[in-house]
């Protein structure tokens, strides 16, 4: 069940995302990725054994169907003169799947529905999508990430016929949303009844675990961050990339970081690389992952202390239907920050990192958590997990001087007077200010005012630091690009930049 599972969505993906130039930039000079022996996948598989005892065979008494609950004999023959003969006909919330349609149902019967509905899923998502933007990534020749991986260059964006960016800009929001032409609109799940955790193909490729069997990643690869990011320890800025090409888990983080963390942090990062239940991916029938599973790490989503662009559900919001995609943000440089999660406002990396295990592994809901397998960690983990955390550091940025500002004499004039739109008429400064580039705030940017859809509501500040690594970018990953997140902000604030101060502007949050 599992092998058909994994082959049915990697050909749909293959399929569905196979456009011109998304992998350009891996076709040549890359090996293959190949998976690397897994140990959270070791340790929950069962190992095939020659079924040659006598009590290894299958009689028909372990074959037959008495051990359903439908076929159980009632404790007393007077209950048939009871209401319900003494039966439960509603859902059993402990025995059925959450999702169920039906009071009984059974994991396979979810399972199949799922996987029948999952082309046509995807099949539309991709339109979606396509409808929005031009999918096929353009390339920077000279702009990389920190390993190596060059960044897509926007706008991708699709305007409506006969519409333009200096139209646009002309046009109240009042009008903008009445035409219904904003162009960067909510990005929505791709299966919102479901909704959670999703992770891009290039992850799953290494660690088979994380498919699911309902819904796949939707933005091709070539705007996603890298994989494996680069790691920077704020204890040992002189190593710069400590990853060594790795993706940090479970089967290397001792090999790697015994001789540059503390006990303390090298145990919180034990921690973040052990694998726990979770929503969608845990040993229940609530699960939507093929086979049962131990669950995910922390570092599964934050890979390496940054991010893969996985997007799941708000767990902050109800009903599902109200509830927005949410992308995994970074976890570089948190030890600057001072609130946390989008919406939830937390002070600290530990009420974080305790809520995220208690309730928002589970959406914010304790109550499947409690069914699933919540796991609640004592606080000396939870100041160890904290801990290592604070370690993340964010890329090198060696145009910037110790206040946060460009230094002259490196800084091309591109750069220069884009740090002149970015803290002037663009405004960037007032949420983002130097040297760390946030403000600790949550603001709301109303954009009901643009859109038929609900706005958000506030929204956290998140730093630009390193933002070139980040893609794609808001809350949602509406914004494919850099590019577009200019375009983005410059209708949003009425800030009327013409095409050049945006490419400044580009050019300083490059360096950042």
């Amino acid at each position: 069940m599992r092998k058909d599972a994994i082959v049915v969505s990697s050909l749909f993906l293959a399929a569905a995302l196979a456009l011109p130039a998304v992998n350009s930039w891996t076709a040549e000079g890359h090996a293959p990725r190949t998976a690397p022996p897994d140990a959270a996948m070791e340790a929950q598989t069962p190992r095939e054994v020659p079924q040659n005892r006598p009590e290894q065979q299958k009689g028909s008494h372990d074959q037959s169907d008495l051990f359903s609950a439908t076929k159980a004999a009632p404790a007393s023959t007077a209950f048939k003169n009871q209401p319900d003969e003494g039966k439960t006909l509603g859902f059993d919330f402990y025995r059925d799947p959450l999702d169920a349609k039906k009071p009984m149902m059974t994991f396979q019967e979810v399972y199949q529905k799922d996987v029948g509905e999952k082309p046509k899923v995807m099949e539309t998502q991709l339109r979606l999508l396509e409808s929005r933007y031009d999918l096929r990534p353009r390339l920077s020749p000279d702009v990389k990430m920190s390993r190596g991986k060059p960044i897509a260059v926007g706008p991708t964006a699709r305007l409506a016929q006969g519409t333009t960016w200096e139209r646009l800009a002309d046009m109240n929001p009042g009008e903008i949303r009445s035409r219904n032409l904003f162009p960067y609109p909510p990005l929505p799940h791709p299966k919102q009844v479901n909704g959670g955790q999703v992770f891009p193909q290039m992850q799953i490729d290494m660690f088979p675990r994380l498919q699911r069997f309902d819904v796949d990643f939707d933005i091709p690869e070539a705007f996603l961050p890298e994989f494996p990011p680069a790691i920077f320890l704020q204890n040992r800025p002189e190593l710069g990339d400590v990853s060594r090409g790795e993706v940090v888990s479970i089967n290397n983080y001792y090999r790697l970081f015994k001789d540059l963390l503390t006990p303390v942090q090298l145990d919180g990062l034990r921690m973040l690389v052990t694998p726990f239940p979770q929503e969608e991916f845990n040993p229940t029938d609530d699960r939507k992952s093929p086979q049962p599973s131990l669950g995910v790490a922390c570092l599964d989503c934050h890979v390496n202390g940054h991010t893969t662009a996985q997007f799941h559900l708000s767990p902050d919001i109800r009903p599902q239907e109200r509830r927005f995609r949410l992308d995994t943000v970074s976890l570089r440089g948190l030890f600057n920050q001072q609130i946390h999660a989008s919406k939830r406002s937390l002070r600290s990396v530990e009420d974080f990192s305790e809520f995220e295990q208690r309730t928002a592994y589970f959406n914010g809901d304790e109550i499947h958590a409690a069914k699933k397998g919540m796991n609640v960690i004592s606080r000396v983990q939870v100041a160890h997990m904290a801990q290592m955390q604070n370690m993340f550091d964010v890329p090198p940025a060696p145009k910037l001087d110790p206040a946060g500002f460009l230094v002259p004499e490196r800084a091309t004039q591109a750069e220069l007077a884009g740090q002149q739109v970015f803290f002037g008429k663009g405004r960037c400064g007032l949420c983002h200010p130097a040297p760390f580039y946030l403000d600790q705030q949550m603001h709301d940017l109303q954009l009901d005012r643009f859109t038929r859809e609900p706005g958000d509501g506030p929204i956290k500040t998140f730093t630009l630091r390193g933002i070139k690594e980040s893609p794609p970018y808001m809350h949602d990953g509406r914004c494919l690009t850099l590019e577009d997140t200019v375009k983005f902000f410059d209708l949003v604030l009425g800030l009327r930049l013409s095409q050049q101060e945006q490419n400044y502007l580009v050019a300083f949050l490059r360096v950042l």
